[in-house]
């Protein structure tokens, strides 16, 4: 069958456009074969450029071999090619792939081109890598499009959404062409309608690509010149702006001369002092500010000293002229825009962070309620001010320190420890109040003593244990991180494993109070201890089970508080304070008091370090004063209890 002739013509055409093509990126070579030779950060960007812009299929290939030393120069010919190392040759190809043989390395200039040359060379590779098939090299030309935005880069990553595949990256694609535009397309309606796009949008790289937009300049131009640009507004000198600054800008402009310090004018004035007179102006006179502006002005026009403002006509020169602030941006249009979706987002940003606020508050809360849950036991029910709590909480951390040198897998050391944890903190609860609690009843003052005695004690044996470095309690790997919600709002899996856990304990401790019989002995003594007695309950035997039970819940927040903070001797110090403030605050004995004083404590403090972030023992201390005021209206705290405990 004969081919059409139209057909030929066409194939004919194609051919020869691609043969073309193929030669563009050797014809840029050779015609700046001097600037490639000897390639500089600072003259080559052109020659790089025109590479990357040539539609040379080639292109791409002949700039990464040009990046990893695998472009050559044939002295022979003065013909580019590509090289490759081949013992004591090179083996060459030409621009296009094709073989060409070998070469000995003497007829070969090797192309090294430095960090900065290589630097640019990464950068115009881009536009092809956001369609290569591999997805890693399109990822991390998104991520350089987006580290360095560039006008260059708008074009070739819209050419590239249509094309692409995969779901995460079309929508990273999609959000940067978005960006892009904003800041680049020549349209000014394509760019407001890429701005209105985001909403509200809370995004870093959003907030980054608007606030550009509304970079402002300061101008100083005569009284009725005209003002050129996008005005972002008009400044009054000594509202607005200050009036050494828009002097200043006087001064850029040409506008005025140099402002005349008082040293100067000072020195002016002594060394034209003639027949007692200066300017015409007895020295005598010369004894307020006023007066010596005078003279200066007289000295300035008889051409005896440097022109230069005086204080007095200062304020001429700031009234003869206008300031204005003029956006970078000229379209007004888009600066409008951004300024609208910048306020939208402030607000939005505004709501985020009183709720990231809330989410830290209600994190330390749970953090408080944990570590005051075993004094809230044990100071309701008992009656006993245990300043060693703080030690058990750091014994159970230690507890879950040495599990770990035991079991390597940190989720199966966690489950471990925080029984042991327990068990090892109870043992000790129980013993103490066996052995020293047990006799200072009704005391105190004495059992206050004692207890901060017992503290000291087992921080030394701790230190002697353990030393005095940290020691880390590793967290598993399923609890790093942090939940992000947005680029405001997050947070850390282990604070929400702390409060899954404090709502755990309030859970058991509801159980425990409520439907058990352990639970409703304690409930008995608690209330009144003779008429439980009289009842055939052992108050002596349900002390020591409560103060064991107290301390055994300090240890589980031992080893749930290591997980964030360091585990030193320390450690319970940084807690005992704030619990004893939880119990006090919530309601002594009342596991619903502890839980709101907790919230209480911790949304507090919270609060106090966001208004004062740069102090935070201020804070703390800002902290207590306000819960001194507190015990004075309600001394029984938020929930009181009544029995014992409370002192009925």
């Amino acid at each position: 069958m004969r081919m059409p002739l139209r057909l030929l013509a066409v194939l004919f055409c194609c051919l020869w456009t691609g043969l073309a093509q193929a030669q563009i990126a050797q014809e840029i070579l050779q015609s700046n074969s001097a600037l490639v030779e000897k390639a500089s950060r600072t003259s080559i960007g052109p020659v790089i450029d025109a590479l990357a812009a040539s539609g040379d299929p080639s292109a791409a290939v002949i700039l990464g071999a040009w990046a990893e030393k695998g472009l050559g120069l044939r002295k022979s010919d003065g013909r580019f090619v590509l090289i490759a190392a081949q013992g004591d040759a090179y083996a060459l190809r030409d621009l296009q792939g094709n073989d060409l043989g070998s070469a000995p390395r003497s007829d070969i200039t090797e192309l090294r081109p430095n960090a900065g040359v290589r630097g640019l060379i990464a950068t115009a590779l881009v536009q092809f890598n956001l369609s290569d098939p591999d997805r890693a090299k399109r990822a991390a030309a998104l991520d350089s499009i987006a580290t360095d935005p560039a006008e260059a880069g708008l074009a070739p990553l819209r050419a590239s959404i249509p094309a692409e595949t995969d779901p995460v990256l079309l929508a990273q694609k999609q959000r940067l062409e978005r960006l892009l535009t904003l800041r680049f397309d020549p349209d000014s309606a394509a760019r407001v309608a890429a701005i209105e796009s985001f909403g509200a949008d809370l995004g870093l790289d959003l907030r980054g690509a608007l606030n550009p937009l509304l970079a402002t300049r300061r101008v100083a131009l005569a009284a009725g010149e005209a003002p050129q640009g996008n005005i972002a507004q008009r400044l009054i000198p000594g509202k607005t702006i200050a009036e050494a600054e828009a002097y200043a800008l006087l001064q850029d402009a040409g506008l005025a001369p140099a402002r005349l310090t008082l040293e100067a004018q000072r020195a002016a004035l002594l060394a034209n002092v003639e027949n007692g007179a200066v300017g015409g102006i007895p020295v005598a006179e010369l004894n307020t500010q006023a007066a010596r502006d005078r003279a200066y002005t007289a000295l300035e026009t008889a051409g005896n000293v440097p022109v230069a403002t005086t204080e007095d006509e200062v304020a001429t020169a700031l009234a003869q002229h206008q300031f204005l602030e003029i956006y970078q941006e000229a379209d007004p249009a888009v600066t409008t825009a951004a300024k609208a979706a910048l306020s939208a987002i402030s607000q939005q940003v505004g709501l985020m962070q009183t709720a990231d606020l809330a989410l830290d508050g209600l994190s330390l809360a749970s953090i408080y309620f944990l570590a005051a849950i075993g004094l809230a036991i044990t100071f309701g029910v008992m009656g006993v001010i245990n300043m060693a709590h703080g030690e058990f909480i750091t014994i159970g951390a230690y507890t879950g320190f040495v599990v770990q040198q035991w079991v390597p897998n940190y989720t199966a050391s966690i489950v471990v420890a925080l029984p042991l944890a327990f068990a090892v903190t109870f043992a000790l609860g129980v013993a103490m109040e066996r052995l020293v609690i047990r006799h200072l009843y009704k005391r105190p003052l004495e059992t206050l003593l004692a207890t901060f005695g017992i503290s000291i004690a087992l921080q030394q044996i701790l230190k002697n244990v353990f030393g005095t470095q940290a020691r880390p309690l590793t967290s598993p790997a399923w609890l790093d991180g942090a939940w992000v919600l947005n680029d405001v709002v997050s947070i850390s899996y282990i604070r929400i494993a702390i409060f899954g856990l404090a709502l755990l304990f309030l859970g058991f401790f509801l159980w425990l109070m409520k439907r058990t019989r352990l639970g409703l002995e304690v409930r008995a003594v608690t209330q009144n201890p003779t008429m439980a007695a009289s009842m055939g309950i052992n108050p002596d035997r349900i002390n020591m089970l409560t103060f064991g039970i107290g301390s055994g819940i300090a240890g589980i927040a031992g080893v749930a508080i290591g997980l964030f903070a360091k585990v030193t001797s320390e450690l319970g110090t940084d807690y005992i304070v704030q619990s004893f403030m939880t119990v006090v605050v919530g309601g002594v004995g009342n596991i619903w008091g502890a839980l709101a004083g907790a919230t209480m404590i911790g949304g507090l403090q919270k609060a106090i370090e966001w208004l004062n972030p740069s102090n935070t023992l201020a804070a703390q201390t800002y902290m207590i004063l306000f819960i001194i005021l507190f015990i004075q209206v309600r001394p029984r705290g938020i929930i009181a209890l009544k029995g014992r405990a409370a002192g009925d």
